[in-house]
């Protein structure tokens, strides 16, 4: 009972505590322009007429009546989905400028959740992804902050008002889950030496996934053949980066494990493997928009202190650059 007792008196104090809005802030700008950038494209291109629309409206096939916010305004036909896919355009455009709060990325989850579940066969984990990251949203303080609603409030841009650190250790938990989930469903022998770790190669070789021709990968195949490793022990590794935030969380208490544990920033070498494959994924294959939605997660790995001290040591080295004028004036001094 005692045991109990001292749980949930933990959770409790992870649930309260609280930090300042920056990082949660940049999700949410990350977050948002993800958004816009995916139904502008849906319009721009035209594909929205043909996968959110129902056949007898010119679609591709049958939709019936469409999700449920979509039904209850009518059905997939284009009036409905073109306003529906304009509120939540502007919805993420809101939430990228941070005005609105809550109510404007609730709105925009709404209306992305009844577009994306219109048609199996055009969404995916992408998708799937960024309504996870519209719900952190909703769910943070995320305008506190770098957002129109702090200029309203407080009369400028930037807040050391506190928000709940709850929303970024979800978004934490949400990576982890991800990548080890991912992990533990790739069964197929060739991510294992039986298979010679021919996983990756086979992967760039199929036309549903390649931005162009990966013929040329054959010369690289033992390459191929590391990253299929690594790409598996990765992503199957993932829980240990929970007991690496955990430690950290309470690096207070002793034990030599734990010490052993934040002697090194042992998130480093997690993080970069991590954003190595999205941009490799990026630049070699098509998965729509999961790898740019996967980073915009990866702020959450840092604590806000963390991310203004990176600004501030970036401002400190921009302003000490001699400007190309000085350079000028100093290399003609010396002539």
């Amino acid at each position: 009972m005692k045991r109990l007792s001292r749980l949930w008196q933990g959770f409790q104090n992870l649930v309260s505590t609280q930090e300042t809005g920056e990082v949660m802030a940049l999700f949410r700008i990350f977050t948002g322009v993800i958004v816009v950038w995916v139904l502008a494209s849906m319009f721009t291109t035209g594909i929205i007429d043909i996968v959110w629309v129902d056949r007898i409206h010119g679609g591709y096939r049958a939709l019936g009546e469409g999700s449920t916010l979509v039904k209850w305004l009518g059905g997939p036909k284009p009036t409905v989905i073109h306003s529906l896919g304009i509120v939540t355009l502007v919805g993420g455009a809101l939430v990228t400028l941070g005005l609105g709060g809550r109510l404007s990325a609730f709105v925009t989850l709404q209306g992305y959740m009844a577009l994306h579940r219109l048609d199996g066969n055009a969404s995916g984990s992408s998708d799937i992804l960024v309504t996870n990251g519209l719900w952190l949203i909703v769910l943070a303080n995320s305008t506190a902050t770098w957002s129109l609603d702090c200029k309203i409030r407080t009369g400028r841009f930037v807040s050391n008002d506190k928000i709940s650190a709850f929303p970024r250790y979800l978004g934490i938990l949400q990576l982890i889950v991800m990548y080890w989930a991912t992990g533990v469903q790739k069964v197929s022998v060739y991510w294992f030496p039986a298979g010679s770790y021919s996983a990756l190669y086979y992967v760039l070789q199929q036309p549903t996934w390649q931005r162009f021709s990966m013929a040329w990968a054959a010369k690289f195949y033992p390459l191929t053949q590391i990253a299929t490793a690594v790409t598996w022990l990765w992503e199957f590794t993932a829980p240990i980066l929970f007991v690496v935030y955990w430690y950290r969380y309470t690096r207070e208490r002793p034990g030599r494990v734990r010490a052993w544990f934040n002697k090194k920033d042992l998130r480093l070498p997690w993080i970069f493997v991590g954003i190595v494959l999205h941009l490799m994924i990026l630049a070699a294959m098509d998965v729509s928009h999961f790898s740019q939605m996967s980073l915009a997660f990866y702020v959450c790995f840092w604590t806000p202190d963390e991310v203004v001290n990176f600004l501030r040591r970036a401002a400190r080295k921009n302003k000490s650059a001699p400007s190309p004028a000085d350079a000028r004036e100093n290399a003609v001094s010396k002539t």
